[in-house]
């Protein structure tokens, strides 16, 4: 049991700071369901005493959740217990998994995490909770501002941790606000104080002895460079560093939100639209692209600076990616291609509507989701189909020689490789293209066109169907 703190004098008020910073935010909303998520350490135990206190106020469901990764041994089952003890101590139910890391591949740390979430994934699929609670102090902010200005970043690795993050996509007809979250309601506490409200509260917690182990980067960066900064230039070295984040995670959500010249209509990238830019917005129009399209990337400054001279080469150069990807250089964009001779690459999925199928040749998934027009965006609303006029299951698959297409507002169909071509799209891509076929009707949908005028929904339709592509899990 741990047994030293740093008592703070504004510990008093710190229920009542986290219910500002909550309300403010807008983390929590009456009825939720609230896991806290509860390792045994000091920073999480304090959320969940702090969230007892507050829940009447809030008028939130609590529970407790806990993963054991089993990293050691009877160490980690006496934090398992001790959790599990204090959940009922409490009246609250206690929600657990053992979560052995199996695979080590790119650290313990990120390894422990996906599994965490993958229990918390499961947990509000199953609708047992609707946001996820976690103990992320301002400390912990500072430390990971730090390490990744260490390992090279941008805007976005500066925002650091967010204090929301989505678990679950939204369900057709579902707003983002009705979506399950992971939230961060302690981003603007000290650890410190955290502390020093369990001591108020004579509750103990317990230490875990790996983040002591110097192995970690973390744990170097918390223990030996933090304090050398804080010794030798400022004292408020960690609320700098948090403050860092705030300003970068407003701007990369002004760039997400406010920018659309940097979204992705297509898969291709025309040189005369990313020529048109400013540099910042090239490098963040390149940036969305291969964060949406080369999932595998390894993403860099000095990539994104290679692609920009690359779309300056003459057609058919190209650039290789991490991943089995290149990005090769057309007359008038930039395409992505696997590796290998995909000349002879076809694809049939079925696809039941509603339904989803992984398209492992896209890296994509394609959903064809019972939607309530409305909550379609703006652009996507001349691609949506009349779900009485189709059958209950598709076939998605890549275009065909001989397949025609009739897009809503033109003369006549005309053939896909000429849609296509009309677009410069080109190589692999262009192979690869899906399109969905429905018996008896032909092609019924082409990514990224319009569907045809006589299967699109009439004026004033309560459902729609549409189909529509996220990153493949």
């Amino acid at each position: 049991m741990a047994t030293g703190f740093l008592y703070h004098s504004c510990v008093p008020d710190l229920a009542e700071r986290l219910l500002r910073s909550i309300r403010k935010q807008e983390l929590i909303k009456p009825g939720d369901r609230v896991a806290a998520a509860v390792s045994a350490g000091a920073d999480s135990v304090a959320l969940l005493l702090l969230l007892v206190d507050l829940r009447k106020e809030l008028g939130i469901v609590l529970s407790v959740a806990h993963v054991n990764h089993k990293l050691r041994c009877e160490e980690s089952d006496a934090d398992e217990l001790f959790v599990a003890e204090l959940a009922q101590r409490h009246h609250l139910e206690f929600h657990s998994a053992a979560a052995p890391i199996l695979s080590r591949d790119g650290g313990i740390e990120a390894a422990a995490r996906e599994l965490r979430y993958d229990f918390f994934r499961r947990l509000a699929r199953e609708n047992r909770v609707s946001k996820v609670a976690t103990a992320h102090t301002l400390d912990d902010q500072a430390e990971t501002v730090l390490l990744r200005i260490l390992r090279g970043t941008g805007i976005r690795g500066l925002s650091g941790i967010h204090p929301r993050l989505p678990l679950l996509e939204p369900e057709g007809g579902e707003s983002s606000q009705d979506a399950a979250e992971v939230i961060r309601p302690l981003l603007a506490v000290r650890r410190d104080e955290l502390r020093g409200f369990l001591h108020q509260q004579n509750q103990a917690w317990r230490e875990d002895s790996s983040n002591r182990d110097p192995g970690f980067l973390r744990n170097r960066v918390r223990h030996e460079v933090l304090p050398l900064l804080n010794e030798a230039f400022s004292p408020r070295v960690e609320e700098n560093l948090a403050d860092l984040a705030e300003i970068a995670r407003v701007e990369d959500e002004h760039w997400a939100t406010a920018h659309p010249e940097v979204c992705l209509p297509d898969d291709s990238l025309e040189i005369a639209w990313l020529s048109s830019l400013p540099l910042v917005g090239q490098r963040r129009l390149i940036l969305n692209w291969l964060e949406t399209r080369a999932r595998a990337a390894g993403i860099s400054f000095r990539l994104i600076e290679e692609i920009l001279e690359l779309a300056h080469n003459p057609a058919g150069k190209r650039l290789e990616l991490a991943g089995g990807q290149f990005v090769v250089k057309t007359q008038r964009s930039l395409c992505l291609e696997p590796a290998g001779d995909p000349c002879a690459t076809e694809y049939e999925y079925p696809l039941s509507v509603p339904g989803q199928i992984q398209i492992p040749e896209l890296g994509v998934r394609i959903e064809a989701v019972l939607a309530d027009p409305k909550s379609v965006p703006e652009e996507e609303r001349d691609r949506l189909l009349d779900p009485a006029r189709l059958p209950t299951t598709m076939v998605i698959r890549n275009w065909r020689p001989g397949d025609r297409f009739w897009p809503a507002h033109t003369k006549a169909a005309k053939k896909v490789k000429d849609l296509l071509s009309d677009r410069h799209i080109a190589g692999v891509q262009k192979t690869l293209w899906p399109v969905a076929v429905a018996e008896n009707l032909g092609l019924v949908w082409m990514r990224g066109f319009a569907v045809p005028a006589i299967l699109q929904p009439a004026p004033g339709a309560s459902r729609v169907v549409w189909i529509r592509e996220t990153k493949a899990k």
